[in-house]
This record gives structure tokens, C-alpha cells and sequence, in this order.
């Protein structure tokens, strides 16, 4: 009997979760109450949930950047260029403009 219950349980998780994936499809504004809204479904903690909404909220008004944007900037790959690499970009233009002279 329990098996079952559980099963049961189970099954309108997976309902309820279809329901709200159809339901906010294309709702790009409500995108920050997706991450609560899971984290309420898994752990059924209140608190947790409103710790999560809460801390994604301070991080948005703090950077001025959703969380999305935040994770892009931080994987993003950053040009930054060593001292040698600087040296050999500049004579490497230095270069081009005296043989572009010359040949004038």
C-alpha cells in the first residue's frame, strides 16, 4: 500500500510539473519564480524557497543583471593579454606599417 501511495505521488508530481511548464511557456518575465517554484516542489521548505527567491532578487538589484546573465559573463572567455603577447601584437603592427611604406 505504500508502494503505491508513493507511485501515486509520484505521478502528480510529474502532472503538476507538465501543468506548469505548459502554463508558463514563453514567460520570460516570470522566469526568477521558476527556480523557488522547483525548489518548493522538491524540498516542500517554505523558508528554502523564500531564501531562494529572495537571494536571486538581492543579486539582480545588486548587479543589475539577472542570474542568466551573471552565469554567461562568468563562463564567457576574457582577452586578456600577457605582457609578451602585448609586445608581439605591437611589433607585429609595426612591422606591417614599415613594409607597408616601403612598398609605396
Amino acid at each position: 500500500m505504500h508502494k503505491l501511495v508513493m507511485g501515486l505521488m509520484i505521478i502528480i508530481k510529474i502532472i503538476i510539473g507538465i501543468f506548469l511548464l505548459g502554463f508558463l511557456n514563453g514567460c520570460v518575465q516570470n522566469a526568477a519564480l521558476l527556480g523557488p517554484m522547483y525548489t518548493f516542489g522538491s524540498s516542500g521548505s517554505l523558508y528554502q524557497t523564500g531564501l531562494s527567491y529572495s537571494s536571486t532578487q538581492a543579486i539582480s538589484s545588486l548587479t543589475g543583471r539577472s542570474t542568466e546573465e551573471n552565469i554567461k559573463m562568468i563562463f564567457k572567455p576574457k582577452k586578456q593579454y600577457s605582457d609578451l603577447q602585448k609586445l608581439v601584437k605591437k611589433q607585429i603592427e609595426t612591422t606591417r606599417k614599415r613594409l607597408k611604406l616601403s612598398n609605396q
